[in-house]
C-alpha cells in the first residue's frame, strides 16, 4: 500500500502522545515487529549470539524429536516448524549468513540420524528427503549471494552434508535423480546459474 503526501502530512501531525498510542497498538498486533524492534533498540544480544543461541535451540529439539522418527508426519511438520524459526529469527535480525548456516545446520543435525533414517522404507522417508534436497538447494542459491568472505564457513556445513548425503543411499540416489550433482556441495563449485538451474529443474517436475 502507498501513501499520500497528505496521510503523511496527517501522521506527522499527531501529537507525541497520540503517536505513542498508535506505535503500542500497531505492535501489539504485529508481533514479530515487535521482536524487531525490541532487538535493534534495546536487546543485550547480537546477532552472532542470537544465532549461537538458534543453532542450540536446533540440535536440542532434533534431540528429542530423533524418538519420532518413524512417526513421518509428525516428524516433517516439526522439522518446518523449526525452518520457521529460522525464518523467524532472519526477519527479526536481518542475518543472511544465518540465513543459510542455520539451515544447513538443520539439515545435518536431521541427518545425524541417519543410521535409523537408513531403516525406514523409502516410501516413508520421500517427503523428508524432498524436503531437504529442496533446503539444500535454495541454500546453495543463497551462498552464491553471500559475500565471499562467508564462504570458508558455508564449506564446512556442506563437506559434512555431502559426506552425510554419501552416507545415506536413498537421499544420494534421490538428489543425483533430480539433477542434482554432489560436486556442487561447496562454494567454488556452485554453478553461477544455480539459481536458473533450480527453475528449469522444477518446470521438468523435478524437486517437487
Amino acid at each position: 500500500m502507498e501513501y499520500s503526501k497528505e496521510f503523511k502530512a496527517a501522521i506527522s501531525n499527531f501529537s507525541s502522545l497520540e503517536k505513542d498510542r498508535l506505535l503500542f497498538r500497531l505492535l501489539k498486533k504485529d508481533k514479530l515487529l515487535s521482536k524487531k524492534l525490541y532487538f535493534e533498540l534495546i536487546d543485550p544480544e547480537n546477532t552472532d549470539q542470537k544465532r549461537n543461541q538458534m543453532e542450540e535451540n536446533i540440535r536440542e529439539k532434533l534431540t528429542l524429536l530423533s524418538k519420532y522418527i518413524s512417526n513421518h508426519k509428525y516428524y516433517l511438520m516439526h522439522i518446518r516448524k523449526i525452518s520457521s524459526e529460522i525464518t523467524e529469527h532472519v526477519k527479526i535480525t536481518t542475518d543472511k549468513f544465518g540465513e543459510v548456516s542455520l539451515t544447513l545446520f538443520l539439515v545435518n543435525e536431521v541427518l545425524e540420524n541417519n543410521k535409523k533414517l537408513n531403516t525406514q522404507r523409502f516410501d516413508a522417508t520421500y517427503k523428508l528427503y524432498l524436503y531437504l534436497i529442496n533446503k539444500i538447494v535454495k541454500n546453495l542459491i543463497l551462498t552464491k549471494k553471500l559475500d565471499e568472505d562467508y564462504w570458508m564457513e558455508i564449506d564446512e556445513y556442506l563437506r559434512e552434508l555431502q559426506q552425510k548425503i554419501e552416507d545415506n543411499h536413498y537421499l544420494k540416489k534421490l538428489y543425483i535423480n533430480n539433477g542434482l550433482e554432489l560436486n556442487w556441495l561447496t562454494t567454488e563449485r556452485i554453478p553461477e546459474n544455480i539459481d536458473q538451474i533450480a527453475k528449469d529443474l522444477k518446470s521438468q517436475g523435478f524437486l517437487k
